[in-house]
């Protein structure tokens, strides 16, 4: 079977979202006095931590606690849902803080499209809207012929249910796509959970992992792709006795 499509996460993935500084700046603006180096720590820590064991809130609810938790660690101390609440609305409208597009995006989303793979976006977001004002910030909007945001549906991944609204929209069964995030567990296992094809973007990795298959540039998503469809090809084929 073809693959016909390729779902991309957004953060860590297509661009680089991190602004510490700005963070510093809006956490001090809802009462919490944090500097940019223990926000980048505490991110970082955050993120592994619900990798390995992920919220069981989902949409903005998720977003809402994910914040919270990054704060709290960075502040060390207690931060309530409230004042995450409030981060989050100002993160929301910081529209200009920082946004820079991985090297390795346009290229590979170059190749796919001339391969005639269909492209879209799967992201734990605060909204489908604000998802779009990114790419198309970065100018890559117009690849995506989806977009789908846990903020706007109500269900966050690795709850499997995202990815088959996707799949929904684009007219696909989950074998016919490949999931590529920056996530092992919340990213690859989670789309291999609900049938896709995965693999893991690992860009401080090694390229060696094989659960979930590791990649460590966007550049490999061409050539994963036809060794799937190759080895999908051989396993067709009947045996001959």
């Amino acid at each position: 079977m073809r693959i016909q499509a390729v779902l991309f996460d957004l953060g860590g993935t297509l661009v680089d979202e991190r602004d510490f500084s700005g963070w510093s700046e809006w956490a001090r603006g809802v009462g919490i006095e944090v500097g940019p180096d223990e926000l980048a720590h505490a991110f970082q820590e955050v993120e592994e931590q619900l990798d390995l064991a992920p919220l069981e809130l989902s949409g903005q609810a998720s977003v809402v606690e994910r914040w919270r938790r990054i704060l709290a660690l960075a502040a060390q101390r207690d931060v309530g849902t409230e004042t995450a609440a409030r981060f989050v609305a100002l993160r929301g409208l910081g529209r200009e803080h920082p946004v820079f597009l991985y090297s390795d995006v346009r290229r590979c989303l170059d190749q796919l499209h001339g391969h005639r793979r269909r492209l879209a976006v799967v992201s734990n977001s605060t909204s489908e809207a604000a998802v779009r004002r990114i790419l198309d910030r970065v100018g890559i909007l117009n690849y995506f012929e989806r977009v789908v945001s846990s903020g706007s549906e109500g269900v966050s991944k690795p709850d499997p249910e995202i990815f088959r609204r996707a799949l929904a929209r684009l007219g696909l069964s989950a074998p016919e796509a490949l999931y590529v995030g920056n996530l092992p567990r919340t990213d690859a296992v989670a789309a291999r959970n609900a049938g896709l094809h995965s693999v893991w973007l690992h860009r401080d990795g090694t390229g060696l992992g094989t659960d979930p298959p590791e990649i460590t540039s966007l550049l490999e998503v061409p050539l994963f792709l036809r060794q799937l469809e190759r080895t999908s090809s051989v396993a067709a084929e009947p045996s001959v006795k």
